[in-house]
């Protein structure tokens, strides 16, 4: 049995995308996406919006307005579409995590970078610089009895999301008493599976941090 365990609305979008590849997937969020409160710079300041997750456009409120003329940079099509659905242009949309959109930038750029509380750092190319916003936080939500018995009745395989999401459900599966060695993560990216920690049946990382990559080792994973 596999689990998605990451929060709304991109749940929604990887059990999606579980059914067109004809996999069973159910979705059990451990996490809800809530706004912050959040002081907006001088738009004149900046060059382009970097984001990382369509959570900021979602969460980020009425001050977006104000940065519509700034063109977006997006980690993905998800995110980008969102940008554009909220009146931006796209500029460009990765396909390899953030880090790859900013080493794939030519000359100087100056970016607001709008993200979560919890979020990757990125290592700057020169001529390149970022003002980070946190306009979002991911709230984590205990385990359910139901969640439980669903984990106690087979040998589940987990798809992860994000090194809070590993860490969160680690602490869960040990406060409830759940056996890791019965329980494999399929992770996002080689950062996810190390905040996953040890003990697991098995603990493996998607080639890309996209969810095709993660749906595919998760089916690898299963046979």
């Amino acid at each position: 049995m596999i689990f998605a365990i990451r929060p709304e609305p991109g749940l929604q979008s990887t059990l999606q995308a579980a059914r067109d590849l004809n996999m069973a997937v159910l979705g059990r969020p451990l996490f809800e996406v809530v706004p912050m409160a959040w002081d907006m710079p001088d738009p004149a300041e900046f060059d382009a919006l970097l984001l990382g997750s369509a959570n900021a456009i979602r969460h980020g409120g009425a001050a977006l307005e104000k940065l519509l003329e700034l063109p977006v940079y997006a980690v993905g099509e998800a995110t980008a579409a969102a940008a554009r659905d909220a009146g931006f242009t796209v500029a460009q949309t990765g396909s390899g995590g953030l880090q790859s959109v900013i080493d794939s930038v030519n000359g100087e750029m100056r970016f607001l970078r709008l993200a979560g509380s919890e979020h990757v750092p990125l290592d700057l190319p020169d001529g390149i610089t970022t003002v980070t916003r946190a306009v979002y936080d991911v709230r984590a939500l205990p385990l359910s009895g139901s969640d439980e018995v669903s984990l106690r009745a087979s040998d589940p395989l987990v798809i992860v999301h994000s090194a809070a999401a590993a860490r969160h459900f680690a602490s869960e599966c040990d406060r409830r008493g759940l056996d890791k060695a019965r329980i494999a993560l399929a992770c996002i990216g080689p950062r996810v599976a190390d905040a996953a920690g040890r003990g697991w049946r098995d603990l493996q990382s998607a080639p890309q941090p996209d969810d095709a990559a993660l749906l595919a080792l998760a089916r690898d994973m299963c046979h």
